[in-house]
């Protein structure tokens, strides 16, 4: 009789203890947040898609089954599984299947280093030039602006796979497979597509739930963390030193693991003070990455503390993650005026290409290779485009 006592009051315990990590994991989610259960009913929808029309989860009734991913245009692992997803499109066309996809993300609660595997935000008109270059071969639904859909599914991230029966009932949900990388030889689980063969053939789902893992969802209440996020960049201190060609020549060596912009400027010059909040945009962009701005003044050395007040005045601050590594190389900035008189001892430690005038952009790769050059003002998408074509829109397996 105690046992059985005992175990009555027991058991209330455990079903508590097996909640909390669910209660926990909703407890840090927006207000109106579901996780989706294996079972339960898809929810509804109606979402604008990139063809400008409105797509309804009874638009899909005919599907035998129904594959909602939750994808993003500035996630690295969700570019990563596009190329798979397409495929799946592909293997299974004429077997019953049908791909949605859906863009769960506010793009004002991104941050600019967010955006640094990406030439796009996660906003509506990006997401149809972003499909587009990707040939997306599914529907592609916004629903950053009242994150209803992504609220009722229980989106955790991008990506993040749901596969529904023709009842709409939900069968497997998580990871697309085991792999970050767009290389498909590094898949050693493909989780998903096991699931979709085995609900074709009439068969149990071998995994009906993975953990999905990629960037978390974007929720409209990040926006603050933007806001503060800006806040820092505005009051940031800028150190600024002097160098000459040697030093200049050390830089453009590059022998580190970044990718090197060197822009070199004048507070004085026009086309300089216009292109510059392109080149502090770029630098806020990949400020995740292994990436450095270095800005090199051709003003009067005496003339420092006005580069400086500039500099700040545009947020020409240095990354956090850049710190360190300027420690290590016993720099304290990536700022710096000219100090020598000959400016043909310039050109030719950071670039003999160069023909002379200002503003006069460089980016190399580490090793000191170049990957864009440019004399005059720069185009800011053309820029970060070349060096986004570099450095990568997905991770990449080390060699």
């Amino acid at each position: 009789m105690k046992n059985v006592l005992a175990l009555s009051l027991l058991l209330p315990v455990l079903a508590l203890a097996e909640a909390a990590p669910k209660k926990k994991a909703a407890a840090s989610m927006p207000e109106g947040f579901h996780e989706l259960q294996i079972g339960e009913a898809a929810p509804d929808f109606e979402l604008i898609g990139i063809d400008e029309e409105k797509h309804r989860l009874k638009d899909y009734a005919d599907a035998e089954l129904l594959m909602i991913a939750f994808l993003s245009n500035h996630c690295p692992t969700s570019q990563a599984v596009e190329g798979r997803i397409k495929k799946l499109v592909k293997d299974f066309k004429g077997r019953g299947l049908r791909v949605v996809a859906i863009n769960p993300n506010d793009p004002a609660a991104l941050r600019p280093d967010e955006l640094g595997y990406s030439k796009y935000n996660d906003s509506f008109p990006e997401m149809k030039r972003h499909a587009k270059e990707q040939d997306f071969n599914f529907p592609y639904l916004f629903d950053g602006e009242t994150q209803k859909t992504a609220l009722a599914y229980g989106c955790l991230a991008t990506p993040h796979v749901m596969i529904f029966n023709k009842e709409r009932r939900l069968r497997y949900q998580g990871r697309l497979d085991d792999s970050r990388y767009a290389d498909e030889s590094t898949v050693t689980s493909p989780d998903a597509r096991n699931a979709i063969e085995a609900l074709l053939a009439g068969n149990p789902v071998p995994v009906a739930v993975t953990k999905p893992h990629g960037c978390s969802t974007k929720w409209l209440g990040k926006r603050d963390v933007v806001t503060a996020d800006n806040d820092k960049w505005e009051k940031g201190e800028v150190v600024v030193e002097l160098i000459d060609a040697k030093g200049i020549a050390a830089l453009r060596r590059n022998d580190t693991a970044k990718v090197r912009l060197f822009n070199v400027w004048a507070t004085w010059c026009g086309p300089c003070v216009k292109e510059f909040p392109e080149l502090v945009a770029t630098s806020r962009k990949f400020g995740l990455r292994d990436f450095e701005f270095i800005s090199i003044s051709m003003d009067d050395p005496a003339m420092i503390a006005d580069v400086k007040a500039f500099l700040e005045k545009h947020n020409a601050i240095v990354p956090e993650k850049l710190k360190p590594g300027l420690k290590e190389e016993g720099r304290k900035g990536n700022a710096y005026v000219f100090n020598e008189a000959n400016t043909d001892a310039l050109v030719q430690a950071l670039d003999p290409e160069w023909p002379g005038p200002i503003p006069h952009t460089l980016v190399v790769a580490p090793g000191g290779e170049v990957i864009y050059r440019h004399n005059g003002i720069v185009d800011g998408d053309e820029l970060r485009g070349k060096i986004l074509e570099f450095m990568g829109r997905f991770y990449r397996p080390e060699k």
